[in-house]
């Protein structure tokens, strides 16, 4: 087989099959060339201005080089075709992603892995994959992406472990040139096998036992990055001015949200620039960023208080304007902030121990090793933060503002 190879500066060379390379040469694929990976994080760190395109090659190779060394062994039991699904996942996993990644999810907005279905299942990428791969190929392809397959390599696409979650942290931490993406990648993928799920039974992607330390390396590069670029605070404050932007052009009638798929970045913003809502869009191309008048991290906060204000948007927008108005500033001046919920690691990871068994990880840890998932929700806990930005530098009566905001999380069923 004739392969192409792609220049990257994270991966080096990746080998790209003739079959990959006529998916990524579809419309919808070359749209992600145009789709920044971290939105408007390049407004932080200059760098950050790499696309879902280059991530998605990456994934593809990462799941070339996982499915050969399963292939070594775990894999004999696997029909032959189930391999060109995973790679064919891994490369369109991001093909439904709105312009400036994920924030317009916080919004509202349908995630993007339920809008890459008709991306997946009809048209140019649906007939290729049939095609290639045989009748009922491209429904296969999106249930992985999806996260519903039955298939026993599904943790491989969407999962504690996937293999889009290390290629990010890797090549967002190189991108934005900071040293917290460090994951043991080569002992992590070589630690994957495939297992028994001791509470079904059913197979599934985990991990033995002596890959315990790189999952460590993995945990800890996302607490970093998250702390320290994903949840930054000037990227939180562009993120909220980006979502307000949408937002409104949504209520307003200025934007379509059934299009907004069809958007690339700068597309986006030069859609907006010709609403009433330019002005904001003017802000963020200027950045011309909001500042921090308030901020309480969610370590401090009683537990589960305030996420009405990463679900609630339309509560969350009458809200700031209560409190614009109040302080004597216009619509939009005032902006909450309260990242939406994650995990720092799941607890769907069995793993294979030492004496041949297979154990889940969970919050009850294991003599002689880190309680990985405990410590995920305290690394979590800590990085996660609830902020007011206002358009001016302000200071403002913090004591009395929180329990408004707590007190509209417990008003809420």
């Amino acid at each position: 087989m004739q392969f192409d190879i792609v220049r990257d500066p994270l991966w080096n060379n990746i080998r790209v099959d003739p079959f990959a390379m006529r998916l990524a040469d579809t419309s919808a694929m070359q749209r992600l060339r145009y789709v920044r990976q971290l939105g408007l994080a390049y407004l932080v760190y200059p760098g950050a201005t790499h696309s879902r395109f280059e991530h998605a090659l990456g994934t593809y190779h990462l799941a070339r080089r996982t499915l050969a060394l399963l292939q070594e062994g775990d894999l004999a039991e696997i029909g032959a075709d189930a391999c060109g699904i995973v790679r064919s996942a891994a490369l369109l996993h991001d093909v439904g992603h709105y312009p400036f990644s994920h924030a317009l999810e916080e919004i509202g907005a349908p995630h993007h892995e339920a809008l890459a279905k008709p991306l997946v299942t009809q048209g140019e990428v649906a007939e290729l994959l049939r095609a290639e791969l045989g009748s009922g190929a491209d429904e296969r392809v999106y249930e992985l992406i999806a996260g519903v397959s039955a298939s026993p390599l599904q943790g491989l696409i969407s999962g504690s472990l996937d293999l889009d979650k290390i290629e990010y942290l890797k090549r967002d931490a190189l991108m934005c040139g900071v040293p917290y993406g460090e994951i043991d990648v080569d002992r992590l993928t070589n630690s994957m096998a495939l297992v028994d799920d001791p509470d079904s039974g059913s197979r599934m992607v985990g991990v033995v036992e002596k890959g315990l330390a790189a999952l460590e390396s993995l945990l800890f590069a996302k607490y970093q990055m998250y702390r320290n670029v994903y949840w930054h605070h000037a990227v939180r404050s562009a993120t909220a001015m980006y979502k307000r932007l949408v937002g409104d052009a949504l209520a307003s009638d200025a934007l379509n949200e059934a299009t907004l798929v069809n958007f690339t970045d700068e597309g986006l913003f030069d859609h907006l620039a010709r609403t009433p809502h330019a002005w904001l869009v003017l802000a963020i191309r200027e950045r011309r960023l909001y500042k921090r008048a308030a901020e309480w991290p969610a370590s401090d906060l009683p537990e589960g208080a305030a996420e009405w204000i990463a679900t609630d948007r339309a509560s969350v927008v009458r809200m700031e304007d209560e409190l614009a108005g109040e302080l004597g500033l216009s619509p939009g001046e005032l902006l909450l902030d309260y990242p939406a919920k994650t995990q720092m690691l799941g607890l769907d990871i069995p793993v294979r121990r030492r004496h041949g068994g297979t154990e889940r990880l969970t919050g009850a840890g294991w003599e002689g090793t880190i309680n990985l998932p405990s410590l995920s929700d305290e690394l979590y806990r800590s990085a996660r933060w609830l902020r007011v930005f206002t358009a001016q530098r302000m200071s403002l009566p913090a004591k009395e503002i929180l329990p408004r905001l707590l007190a509209s999380a417990h008003a809420r069923p």
